[in-house]
């Protein structure tokens, strides 16, 4: 037990218990307690294997590597369709957790199986991801963009592209010009998109 990990239950008033369930059941299978992110995370080996948090409507597990678990019961979500590699499982309550120990034991366990065995998550590449035609047109017509853009990390890259591509009615598109306009000067300058 880590103490940073106490002192950060210590001040937890949302979802208290659900994290003290979570630790007790993650604690008994081997991993290691930290507190990264500002939240209670479990490693083996150094790798980070799982994370609990929480958010206003649930709490959850977070494995790193989810994506490479077997999810025959459908208790492991993928957050959103950008989300590669992390899966989480979501509870409500704390009852939920406790009736759903054996599970998530066997998850950890398999988790740390595929860190043994050195297993990575294929990522999609940056190239894998739409460029709105907004985008796309200043990318063309500005080599300097091009090149600052081009420059950025790929997680800031598409970030960008994420970003200039959610709006898909017709309505929002033309805001797409604006949009794209609004965050020039930042890849300019290398920023991201949050920074």
């Amino acid at each position: 037990m880590n103490p940073k990990v106490d002192a950060f239950l210590s001040k937890t008033t949302q979802w208290k218990q659900e994290f003290e369930a979570l630790r007790a059941i993650i604690l008994e299978c081997g991993l290691t307690e930290e507190l990264k992110w500002g939240q209670p995370c479990y490693t083996f080996q150094k790798s980070n294997i799982v994370l609990i948090h929480g958010f206003k409507e649930y709490c959850a597990l977070l494995f790193f590597k989810g994506a490479l678990l077997s999810n025959e019961d459908g208790l492991l979500i993928q957050q959103t369709d950008h989300v590669q590699s992390v899966r989480q499982i979501r509870f409500v309550n704390a009852k939920e957790i406790w009736s759903a120990k054996q599970q998530i034991k066997h998850y950890i366990f398999e988790a740390i199986e595929v860190e043994k065995a050195g297993l990575k998550v294929a990522m999609r590449k940056t190239s894998d991801f739409e460029v709105a035609a907004e985008f796309q047109e200043k990318l063309d017509a500005l080599p300097a963009l091009r090149t600052a853009f081009e420059a950025l990390t790929p997680g800031r890259q598409r970030a960008y592209l994420f970003h200039f591509s959610e709006a898909k009615q017709a309505k929002t598109r033309a805001a797409r010009v604006a949009r794209v306009e609004k965050y020039m000067p930042q890849i300019l300058s290398g920023k991201g998109l949050n920074d």
